[in-house]
């Protein structure tokens, strides 16, 4: 069903450790405008869209889940040789003593990812403007 290749459709190649930043990008891996919450968004919104959108929707929370994959690799590649004085002195530290270096869905305000992050209302007018909404706001 699946042919996994390991490669990244768009490699990432930091080479410079950057806690602050990581902090920041974060979000786009698990905040309220990230590509969790996306994918979720879409793939929830799927069942009740009328005129033959659903498979659309589907395609579309599919590849959010797909950013997912660019997202963690970038925060990975951010927190990856962080020495410990690193961790400390960005502020890293808090995420660092439940995680370590691994990979957590939260926004860049810690706030662990949770389905209140998304709407699903059943109406298709609603839930379209909610989608436009979330993604003008990750632009």
């Amino acid at each position: 069903m699946w042919n996994y290749e390991k490669r990244l459709q768009y490699p990432v190649k930091i080479t410079q450790p950057n806690a602050k930043l990581a902090q920041v990008i974060i979000t786009q891996f698990g905040g309220p405008d990230g590509e969790l919450s996306a994918s979720m968004r879409y793939l929830s919104q799927r069942y009740t869209m009328p005129f033959n959108v659903a498979g659309l929707l589907t395609d579309i929370g599919t590849e959010e889940l797909a950013h997912m994959e660019i997202i963690s690799a970038i925060v990975y590649q951010l927190t990856k040789d962080l020495s410990m004085d690193e961790i400390e002195s960005y502020g890293f530290d808090k995420y660092y003593v439940d995680h370590t270096l691994a990979l957590w869905p939260q926004a860049a305000s810690g706030i662990p990812f949770n389905s209140c992050f998304f709407q699903s209302k059943g109406d298709p007018i609603t839930d379209l403007t909610e989608d436009m909404a979330a993604d003008a706001a990750d632009a």
